[in-house]
């Protein structure tokens, strides 16, 4: 194949994200660049092909035929270039891993522990991404997800990481300015910190469900309410009142004494926390060396 028969490769990607997403303000978007500098891209392309890919529409545009047609066909290509690509990014340096999860579990239980993972396998080097959307390991260069749900995940290799156990926490000073709060049923009285992220998830542990658990009925406002776990403990640590949230969340701030858990009681959420990569992710020694040590951490966590 000579360069000539390729079409244009940045044309080609941002052909590629306009008809995944529908249109070019989202392909712009996950590319970083304007909807305008990818619709110049796409007509580049429509040049170099001869042959219209999207209709203009008035509000919007729409894949003609041929453009559904070679979007089919880039996609395995592309994704086999991805790859590719990953793959002997990876000979290249066997010691960088990459890892993602959600934002709240990345701040307040990975990052306390990475030390801990240089003193052990100081011939690792993390790359840590926060993100809240699913793992594409290909296209993102991921070795390793941790996610919560409930499975199965196809075509990965999964690992129960840790359970979620939810607990009320509020500050040592707001406690002590509440020395009534001895049952659950005693903090309808208080400010009940809200957490958006579990309010998206299907039966995830709300604030009435956690105190439905002992028999105690919530009909109150989700207000105040936070868009992540971290700001809604932060808020909680900061004395604005009581938040729940899983083990893993605040097991740093209880053995700092920034939160106190108010009652013993603990409510099992539905979901679980899974070590998530591809099947022959650890045929690298620095990968199965961290998938080893996190298991080793997690098991820590787990409650008596």
């Amino acid at each position: 194949m000579t360069p000539n028969r390729l079409p244009p490769l940045p044309a080609v990607r941002a052909f590629e994200a306009a008809a995944r997403h529908g249109g070019f303000q989202s392909a712009g978007e996950e590319l970083h660049v304007s909807a305008g500098a990818v619709a110049h891209q796409v007509k580049q392309l429509e040049n170099w092909l001869g042959v219209t890919l999207f209709q203009r529409l008035p509000r919007g545009v729409a894949l003609t035929p041929a453009g559904r047609q070679y979007a089919e066909a880039l996609r395995p290509l592309l994704n086999s270039l991805a790859e590719a690509s990953e793959a002997v990014k990876r000979h290249g340096d066997e010691r960088v891993v990459t890892v993602t999860s959600v934002p709240s579990l990345v701040a307040r239980w990975l990052m306390p522990r990475l030390g801990r993972l240089r003193e052990q396998h100081p011939d690792i080097d993390m790359r840590v991404l926060a993100s809240l959307h699913p793992a594409d390991f290909a296209r993102e260069g991921v070795d390793v997800a941790i996610r919560l749900g409930s499975g199965p995940y196809p075509g990965l290799k999964s690992d129960v990481l840790m359970e979620e156990w939810f607990s009320a926490v509020c500050s040592p000073a707001f406690k002590a300015r509440a020395p009534d709060l001895r049952t659950p049923a005693d903090l309808l009285r208080y400010p009940l910190l809200h957490d958006e992220v579990e309010m998206r998830i299907p039966d995830e542990v709300s604030w009435a469900r956690w105190l439905q658990a002992f028999g105690v009925s919530y009909t109150g406002p989700a207000r105040p309410s936070f868009s992540h776990t971290y700001l809604t403990l932060e808020a909680a640590a900061n004395g604005q009142g009581v938040a729940i949230a899983a083990e893993a969340f605040i097991e740093e701030d209880l053995r700092s004494g920034r939160l106190v858990r108010l009652f013993p009681q603990r409510v099992l959420g539905p979901y679980r926390f899974h070590l998530l990569r591809l099947p022959d992710a650890e045929a690298r020694p620095a990968v199965k060396a961290f998938c080893e040590w996190i298991m080793s951490e997690a098991r820590e966590l787990a409650p008596a």
